[in-house]
């Protein structure tokens, strides 16, 4: 290959950008830097209101004949497999966290440390970070975590093993639903049979 040709194949790469993709849990979508991955926006069922919030952002969609870096391809491959029921290891996902504070960044790094159907709390994910006993200011971190999934916020849990919040369309709902997914049961443990007198 040429440097010529080379440097048409670099160019016909879009290194920034956005994208839609549909899964089994409705539309995905998210955007990337040359740096990584910016935001995601979890599962909708209307994939125009997905674009529109990707359009807020300014997030250029995909150029028609444009390739996307093979780490966004396989992102896209993941999020599918993901909400299909599949076993995925998000954390090799780069991303983009330019302008975010030393606080957020240390919770966002220790979430990130939380395998596929693990979960904790806000109290112990603050130790983990380094800022044991600012549970409240983590779950603020974890309402604007910018690429959910990728820092899988949905695995914090409020105290007692409690679902808590969630920022994304559907609410503590759409939590508890990837939650069970990935094979974990929040919420009281189910009532006893009850013996029968004879």
């Amino acid at each position: 290959m040429t440097p010529s040709q080379e440097t048409a194949q670099e160019a016909a790469l879009q290194t920034a950008g956005s994208m839609v993709v549909e899964t089994a849990l409705g539309f995905a979508g998210f955007a990337w830097s040359a740096a990584g991955l910016t935001r995601l926006y979890l599962f909708q069922h209307d994939r125009a209101a997905v674009e529109r919030r990707l359009e807020r952002l300014g997030a250029a969609p995909l150029a028609g004949g444009s390739a996307v870096p093979a780490w966004v391809a396989a992102l896209a491959d993941r999020i599918r497999a993901y909400a299909a029921g599949e076993t995925v290891d998000f954390s090799s996902v780069p991303v983009d966290l330019a302008g975010i504070d030393d606080f957020r960044l240390a919770i966002y790094a220790a979430t990130r440390r939380l395998g596929y159907g693990e979960t904790t709390t806000y109290g112990e994910l603050a130790r983990l970070a380094g800022h044991a006993g600012l549970p409240r200011e983590t779950g603020q971190a974890m309402g604007s975590n910018p690429v959910p999934l990728i820092i899988p916020c949905h695995r914090v849990l409020a105290a007692g093993g409690k679902v808590g919040g969630f920022s994304a369309p559907g609410g503590s709902i759409a939590k508890q639903r990837m939650l069970e997914l990935e094979g974990v049961r929040v919420g009281p443990p189910p009532a006893p049979q009850q013996s029968f007198a004879f």
